[in-house]
């Protein structure tokens, strides 16, 4: 006799105990019951709730002052003539925010250049310069200008003079950028015609923030293998598959060859540099002494491998700053909504050992279906991520 399964088991106790025709009806009418019309959930719509009896802390108030080294509180009208700063939010907005969650400054990275810069600085930094830091960008599209190597090395020093603190190079370097419009090759992010950028970032001490690349299955098919799946689905425009793009791997190799060349100039690699990958990063930090890190938009990421990224923060705790990447009515990237909540996941991840709770303010995890982890971080590193490191490379009083 064949050995019956549990469920098999459990079957036959329920058959015999009801007796066959009380049983085949029993069934008859669960079937009956079961709408056959009725579609499959859309996996879109679907929202689990975990059934795990954990512990909940709420962090309402960063434990010391903060530095959020990565937001945009505004972008630039690039057709305008002149350059058009748009704010994303007014002063009001994000003041009181920041009183309530501890933070000390915002680092508006997307200042832009020309016009568009000086009215962010006249917005933002010049009422409240202890608040708010406003970058520059280089001035892309002038890139295939006569010249252009002098002419914007020019620009940083005046970008200083103005009051930037910092440059912020977009991912448009390496995935957007293009020769002569947007017909030609791709223009590398190791392009010597930036090299004089770069020094003058270092001969002015505004250390560059650099967005390389992106998670690496967006360079992967968008298939049922592809765990950001539903993520590219809804943005199918941030996929870089196929085409003429570079690898993920080729991206960073270019940006490394890059800070290679300036060891006089200071480098943050946004987005923990390649957060999938920590033990490569490690390499970096442990080869470039002028290489940092941020964590913005990458918890979702450092949180599912808790143990390696507390041994990551551990080893590298001089240099890596806080960050979000926050973007005020930002309702297309939930993962970077500016607000209260999106502060108090930050501080719950860097400062509790809670476990399987959301790293985004959304019904739905915006960029894959899990959940993360506390890292408990002690006194000391979290004085140094939320605002030491910063403070350093801002030349910032602390």
């Amino acid at each position: 006799m064949n050995q019956l399964n549990r469920r098999q088991w459990l079957a036959s106790l329920t058959f015999a105990a009801l007796g066959a025709p009380a049983y085949a009806r029993s069934l008859q009418t669960t079937i009956n019951t079961q709408d056959p019309a009725r579609s499959p959930l859309p996996l879109k719509d679907y929202e689990p709730r975990s059934m795990l009896r954990v512990t909940e802390t709420k962090v309402e108030r960063a434990r010391f002052p903060v530095i959020d080294f990565h937001t945009h509180l505004s972008f630039t009208d690039r057709n305008a003539k002149p350059e058009k700063a748009l704010f994303r939010a007014k002063r009001e907005e994000i003041l009181p925010v920041m009183d309530r969650k501890n933070l000390r400054a915002m680092v508006n990275l997307t200042g832009g250049y020309g016009a568009a810069l000086e009215e962010n600085i006249r917005y933002w930094q010049a009422p409240s310069p202890d608040r708010f830091i406003i970058f520059t960008e280089p001035w892309f599209n002038k890139a295939s200008d006569a010249g252009y190597q002098q002419f914007q090395a020019d620009q940083i020093e005046r970008a200083k003079k103005a009051g930037a603190r910092g440059l912020k190079v977009l991912k448009t370097l390496g995935l957007y950028l293009r020769e002569n419009g947007a017909t030609g090759p791709l223009v590398k992010v190791d392009d010597k015609r930036f090299d004089q950028m770069w020094e003058a970032c270092g001969a002015m001490k505004m250390p560059v923030a650099i967005h390389t690349s992106d998670p690496e299955a967006f360079f992967l098919l968008t298939d049922r293998f592809n765990e950001r799946y539903e993520e590219l689905s809804a943005h199918p425009d941030w996929s870089f598959h196929g085409k003429d793009f570079p690898s993920n791997r080729e991206l960073h190799e270019a940006r490394l060859r890059v800070i290679a060349r300036h060891p006089k100039t200071q480098f943050v690699a946004l987005h923990v540099g390649d957060s999938e990958d920590l033990n490569w990063v490690s390499e970096w930090l442990d080869r470039h002494a002028n290489l940092s890190v941020e964590i913005g938009a990458r918890i979702g990421e450092l949180g599912r491998q808790p143990r390696a990224a507390r041994k990551f923060f551990d080893k590298y705790q001089d240099r890596i700053l806080f960050g979000t990447d926050a973007i005020p009515y930002g309702n297309e990237t939930p993962q970077q909504i500016f607000g209260e909540l999106l502060y108090e996941i930050y501080f719950r991840f860097l400062e509790t050992e809670d476990e399987y709770f959301d790293y985004a303010p959304a019904p739905i995890p915006p960029q894959g279906r899990w959940k993360i982890y506390g890292l408990g971080l002690p006194e000391s590193i979290l004085k140094k991520v939320y605002y030491e490191n910063a403070a350093r490379l801002l030349g910032l009083s602390s």
